[in-house]
């Protein structure tokens, strides 16, 4: 078989299954290789954040739309395109949030490798990064919430702890703190875990169940982090209590002081929540059901008015829900919105085929129900990325 020939395309026709390279070397994009197989839709929305007006195509070709096809689309009338500007705007907003979420990651990873080298580097990188996660925050008047993917399996301490920035600063908005507790609670959150630098690898890493030893010494990474940043006297008091404290609970069964509401910091009870509940969604990998075990496993650990908050900022179906459509299609939601029962989604066939970004705004489709990943076939897992770790990042557009 002849060996078909490299095409280039635009960003806005990647599709699922080509193999594509960019016209980037390989030290200048996230994915360190130029050859890409897209076998996910974070690998699309993290291409189009680059910096490139497009890719060539190596293969897949026969995906790619025909000529007839493209011409179809550019047959839509004025006024079709005005009524769908939100749609482009949505797709630019998702791109943006996962481009900034990515990094925010890098900035996190640069400033940990600073701990102990150089501590007033780390500390002015750490107020550009704060700075950046406040301004992102603060772009609209309401805050939503889009669904990020870092593009591994398993979690980092600097992709959790940019989550976690982003999660604990929507509440604490919500809950009206000045900007100066907001700038707390951002630091705060993204060294939240550094301790854990100084957890052996083969315990921080292992799949399965830790050992009495292994859990103790687990426990004691608070401890770790709040010696390795409170060294330098440059961070503020509230931000080496978070570090510190963030296990804690407001019952007094938390780690590790057991300290119970009255001498936990209200930030620090902020990020404790966030954190909290992040572990409980990564563990049964859905928003829904760790909101419920918040509720049924967590009561009285939690500030009832805080966990009233965090549900308010998640709204009903928060990103990384899946969810069944009443045209019988499967669905991740991928972002927020204003219509709090209409997000914006990533949906399939019940096999995982016919893939698309749906707009519930439009009206055709609504949400019938909430579903778990178990009841997914295996190709709508996969089509939906249903094992990914759910990250959040600000949505700057409010639709």
């Amino acid at each position: 078989m002849a060996k078909q020939e490299s095409i280039q395309i635009p960003l806005s026709e990647l599709i699922l299954g080509l193999t594509i390279k960019l016209p980037l070397p390989w030290t200048q994009n996230p994915f360190f290789i130029n050859k890409i197989k897209l076998e996910q839709q974070a690998q699309i929305e993290i291409i189009k954040g680059l910096d490139i007006d497009f890719v060539f195509v190596l293969a897949g070709h026969d995906l790619l739309p025909t000529v007839s096809e493209v011409g179809e689309v550019e047959e839509e009338t004025e006024e079709e395109i005005v009524e769908t500007d939100y749609k482009a705007l949505a797709k630019k907003s998702m791109r943006i949030g996962q481009k900034r979420f990515m990094k925010a990651i890098n900035d996190s990873h640069n400033m940990f490798g600073q701990v102990i080298s150089d501590p007033e580097g780390m500390y002015r990188e750490s107020a550009t990064l704060v700075e950046d996660l406040l301004e992102h925050l603060l772009e609209s008047e309401a805050v939503y919430l889009s669904l990020v993917d870092h593009g591994k399996k398993e979690s980092s301490l600097t992709s959790h702890g940019v989550s976690i920035a982003v999660l604990s600063m929507a509440i604490a908005h919500l809950n009206n703190m000045d900007k100066s507790k907001l700038r707390d609670i951002a630091l705060g959150s993204v060294l939240h875990d550094i301790g854990k630098l100084k957890v052996p690898e083969a315990i921080r890493r292992k799949h399965g169940e830790l050992s009495a030893h292994e859990v103790n010494f687990m426990k004691m990474h608070p401890n770790l982090g709040y010696d390795l940043v409170n060294r330098s006297g440059l961070f503020p008091a509230a931000v080496v209590d978070i570090i510190l404290h963030h296990h804690e609970f407001i019952d007094g069964s938390g780690y590790p002081d057991h300290l119970t509401e009255k001498n936990i910091a209200e930030t620090t009870q902020i990020v404790a929540l966030a954190n909290d509940y992040q572990k409980l969604m990564h563990q049964y990998h859905s928003p829904q059901l760790a909101l419920g075990i918040l509720f049924k496993q967590r009561t009285g650990q939690h500030s009832a008015h805080l966990v009233s908050l965090l549900v308010k900022v998640l709204g009903i179906y928060p990103p990384g829900t899946l969810v069944k459509l009443s045209d019988d299609q499967v669905a991740k939601v991928m972002m927020t919105t204003r219509e709090v029962k209409k997000p914006h989604v990533w949906s399939c066939n019940i096999s995982g085929g016919h893939p698309s970004l749906r707009f519930l705004i439009d009206g055709e489709v609504e949400i019938v129900e909430v579903v778990k990943k178990d009841s997914l076939s295996d190709g709508a897992i996969k089509t939906l990325q249903a094992d990914n770790l759910i990250n959040f990042y600000f949505n700057h557009f409010s639709y």
